[in-house]
């Protein structure tokens, strides 16, 4: 299926209950059936799910929102200022989101409990580790861990110098994982904050997608995907990445996987979409017309569907053949 929304699609994602749905940058909030949310006064600019369902959006009106069988519901105001990262957890209910140098955070299930963790300066992402009681702050200069519940505390600095602009935490917690403003990853390892450079890109990376149980990291900026390993106590440190979809003729801007199998798929800057079972190579395309950079990408955690959307308003939906083994 595929659909036109003329306005660049900021995300596409799957709720809990397996809708698709698509943020946009008109400020609405839409299903693949065709339903409309006017979610936000300005555009959106980031987005999540929801943990009891549809999703979370972040704008350029300073509104956090709430937007759910076609009804959005306000969580959130900051007048003045732009909501540019948001995350949630399912495993804790919490919801964190970031404007300017602080990064609040909600719960889902109590609607009095609010906290504020001030930065020295703007806080680009956020991702909860696997539990949801940590959060983790990109930043200039690093990355701040902070336990997602206590109100007064320092948090643990975890530093590089550079601008941090999108943050992973590993499924098994162990690892924190950063691109940067330049083009490489950064990582470290919570255990003793040994720290690793990832480098090599030929262009920014912008998503990063763990998949196979934690064993593989794949991200964009490369002509394929590329793909760390993370087996073993050191993780990635010493070994050599792998890539796969290689093309010369474009760059791969967004990536989607599986969390316990290992589906992948691509969303390339050239508008073409892919999906494959990694220990194949083997290739499924999903889009082969090309177009607009994909700017939006999500695949259910079975693979058997995937949303995508590029910076024009095309996007699609697409069930997928079985590909893990």
């Amino acid at each position: 299926m595929t659909l036109d929304f003329d306005a660049y699609v900021t995300a596409a994602l799957f709720d809990p209950a397996g809708k698709t749905l698509f943020a946009l940058g008109d400020g609405t909030v839409r299903g693949e059936g065709g339903e409309v949310a006017q979610a936000h006064d300005g555009a959106i600019l980031c987005a999540a799910a929801h943990p009891q369902g549809g999703v979370l959006t972040g704008a350029d009106d300073g509104r956090l929102a709430w937007t759910r069988e076609g009804a959005t519901q306000e969580l959130a105001a900051l007048p003045g200022k732009w909501i540019e990262a948001v995350a949630a957890s399912a495993e804790s209910g919490l919801i964190a989101f970031a404007a300017g140098r602080e990064a609040h955070v909600r719960d889902s299930r109590d609607a009095t409990f609010a906290r504020t963790f001030a930065h020295e300066k703007s806080v680009a992402d956020l991702a909860f580790d696997p539990k949801g009681r940590r959060l983790a702050c990109a930043t200039y200069g690093g990355v701040q861990l902070w336990y997602a519940r206590v109100a007064d505390q320092k948090p643990q600095g975890l530093k590089w110098a550079g601008s941090h602009v999108v943050v992973a935490w590993s499924p098994d917690g162990r690892f924190i994982l950063s691109a940067m403003q330049e083009n490489q990853l950064h990582g470290w390892r919570l255990s003793d904050a040994k720290d690793m450079r990832m480098g090599g890109y030929p262009s920014k990376v912008k998503s990063l997608a763990f998949l196979s149980k934690g064993a593989l990291l794949a991200t964009s900026g490369a002509n394929g995907a590329v793909l760390w390993p993370f087996v073993g106590a050191n993780g990635p440190m010493g070994k050599e990445a792998a890539e796969i979809g290689f093309d010369q003729a474009a760059t791969v801007a967004r990536v989607a996987a599986t969390p316990d199998a290992g589906v992948l798929a691509a969303g390339l800057d050239d508008g073409r979409v892919w999906a494959c079972e990694v220990k194949s190579g083997r290739l499924h395309p999903v889009k082969s017309e090309k177009g607009a950079a994909i700017t939006a990408l999500a695949l259910t955690p079975k693979g058997d569907r995937l949303a995508w959307g590029d910076e024009d308003g095309g996007a699609g939906v697409a069930d997928l053949p079985p590909l893990a083994a």
